[in-house]
């Protein structure tokens, strides 16, 4: 199993990222199920997209956070309105929240192992609970 990791361009919260994963532009129909799923335009498509595919989840980078991760459902071809090659990710509508930490920007999407995946957070209340600027500071500091 491998999973992705991608920023969240201009999102500066979880809770933006859940009211902005439910607008119509950004769910489409899954081709086989016709399930609408959240779905994540990039360019390039994974060469490991079949290891990606048996479990593993998209990572998502918010303010400089990695905070929530989300399983892919699926990864699809599309051809975009100017013509040009691009990518779909299709995920799990299910938001899981991950301990903050932090990460420099980059461009487009990476493979991360899941050795190097941040763990699912608990239901008790710990750094989750905090400021996002006050979780990246800690995250800084190694706390």
């Amino acid at each position: 199993m491998m999973n992705l990791i991608k920023l969240v361009v201009g999102v500066s919260s979880l809770e933006e990222l859940v009211e902005r994963q439910h607008l119509p532009i950004n769910q489409r129909a899954h081709p086989t199920s016709g399930t609408m799923l959240p779905v994540v335009r990039t360019r390039t498509f994974p060469k490991q997209a079949k290891t990606v595919l048996q479990g593993g989840s998209l990572y998502r980078v918010i303010a400089g956070l990695i905070l929530c991760r989300q399983r892919l459902v699926d990864i699809l071809p599309e051809v975009r309105a100017d013509g040009t090659d691009g990518t779909l990710f299709f995920l799990d509508p299910t938001i899981i929240r991950v301990e903050a930490r932090a990460l420099r920007p980059f461009q487009g999407w990476r493979y991360l192992r899941p050795a190097d995946a941040p763990p699912d957070l608990s239901t008790t209340l710990g750094h989750n609970s905090l400021p996002p600027a006050l979780q990246k500071e800690l995250a800084l500091l190694g706390l």
